[in-house]
């Protein structure tokens, strides 16, 4: 005997709950997992239990900004603005300046 299963298909409301996860989590929604009730479902509680990203976790530390200034007035230029409101920035920044 051949066991047959067919996946259910995803609901609207569990789309637009998981596309809002996306965007609060910073996320790709994949394609293969919106296909069936199930693996959406898994994608959902996985995204649920993730911290959401604040604007704060992407601005560098005090401890960056301290040593960026630093290397600024060693340097004699100045860190440029954006700099002051990214992490991945100013470390590049940094890198770049020692």
């Amino acid at each position: 005997m051949e066991s047959t299963t067919h996946a259910l298909p995803v609901t609207p409301k569990q789309i637009a709950y998981a596309r809002s996860l996306a965007l609060r989590n910073r996320t790709l929604l994949p394609w293969e997992v919106q296909q069936d009730r199930r693996s959406l479902s898994g994608w959902i509680e996985a995204q649920v239990r993730l911290k959401p990203v604040s604007d704060m976790d992407r601005r560098p530390t005090s401890r960056q900004v301290a040593f960026a200034e630093k290397l600024a007035r060693i340097k004699r230029r100045a860190v440029p603005d954006e700099c002051f409101r990214d992490k991945g920035l100013m470390s590049k920044w940094i890198d770049g300046n020692r």
